[in-house]
Formats: structure tokens, sequence, C-alpha cells
């Protein structure tokens, strides 16, 4: 007899942070504590975009940091990470300066933390008050 979700023991709601939750999501603040390998789950804002020419296989791929840049650019490097859908030559409303939800498996491709084919959501802009 199989066993369904529904019989199997509740996983205690306390975690510490960085600690996985029951469906192996592990939430971050920062990219600073993105791991090497593991499913995450992050806000951030779209640095830049990738269109791959239509010679290539179709791929866009979006870099991914904690925060806008401000007016006149960055100084220093900053955590960063690469979201690529493949099969997509675009993702609409996902453009640079996005703001968006985003939740997959990350590994290292290039040395360059990277998530393809994430479960995303566009976040409305915030607004200053």
């Amino acid at each position: 007899m199989k066993a369904n979700r529904s019989q199997r023991p509740e996983v205690a709601a306390v975690r510490e942070p960085g600690e996985q939750g029951p469906t192996g999501v592990q939430p971050l603040a920062s990219l600073a504590e993105l791991p090497v390998r593991g499913r995450i789950a992050h806000r951030g804002y779209v640095e830049s975009i990738t269109i791959l020419p239509l010679a290539q296989a179709p791929a866009f791929s979006a870099t991914v940091v904690d925060h806008p840049a401000p007016p006149g650019g960055r100084r220093s490097a900053v955590p960063h990470l690469r979201l690529v859908f493949v099969g997509q030559r675009r993702v609409p409303g996902l453009v640079a300066g996005s703001r968006i939800k985003y939740e997959g498996m990350v590994a290292p491709l290039d040395s360059v933390p990277t998530v393809f084919n994430p479960r995303y959501e566009i976040l409305p802009e915030r607004t200053s008050r």
C-alpha cells in the first residue's frame, strides 16, 4: 500500500537561519548566503539580461543581484546569480531593473551560480513614501 503525503509525520516548523525547510528550499536573505549547490528561494533585482543570436539554441539569461545599482554604476563587485530560461528567446516582463522572486536548484556553471528554468514571479516596484 502506498503512503500518501497526508500520512507522513509533520516536520517541526522551528528552523535555524539558513536551514532548509520541509520542502528542501533554503530561503536566502542575501546572495552572500548562497550555497554552492541546493534548492533556494530569493528576492532580488535583474541587473542585466542576455539574448542569444538566432543562430544559437534559444536561451534567455538574466543576472540577479540583491539591490539595484546606484546612479553612476557600481564601484565594486557584488554577489550575483544567473537565471537561465532554456528554450526561450525572451521572457515577457523580465527586463533590467525588474524586481523578482524566484526559486530553483542552484549549481555553479563556469564559476557563476546558476539556476536553470526557475519558478519566478515579477514583483511590483517598491515605492518610497
